[in-house]
């Protein structure tokens, strides 16, 4: 299911913030375009995160995703999210380090539920 509107969510865990967007992506470039984007609404994040999924000119399933050097595999993560949920589209977490490190269990978990925050609020 193509997504077809934006739909955000906010995660704080250990004091560390992020922002989920999931939004309209028909090529990868848009998904860049948005990182760009929310690097500058969002300037103290420190990683941003994404997942795409959606198809190519032939009709085959195109996925990308990008950790940004965070720890614990986040766009895999991300990208596991728009597979379940059976979603074409961007999906972006875009972290705001809070001074605690939360390891690669807990980094993948919060990247998951702001992830998970995102797609519940679209189908809302």
């Amino acid at each position: 299911m193509r997504v077809v509107g934006t739909a955000e969510a906010k995660v704080v865990v250990e004091r560390s913030r992020f922002f989920a967007i999931l939004f309209p992506a028909v090529t990868e470039e848009e998904v860049l375009a948005m990182v760009k984007a929310k690097k500058g609404e969002i300037r103290k994040a420190n990683h941003h995160c994404w997942a795409f999924r959606g198809a190519d000119a032939t009709g085959q399933v195109v996925e990308r995703s990008k950790d940004d050097g965070e720890v614990g595999h986040p766009g895999k993560v991300l990208l596991e999210l728009l597979r379940k949920n059976d979603l074409e589209g961007g999906l972006l977490v875009s972290r705001v380090f809070g001074g605690v490190k939360l390891g690669v269990g807990g980094v993948s978990r919060a990247f998951r539920e702001a992830g998970e925050g995102a797609v519940a609020a679209k189908e809302r």
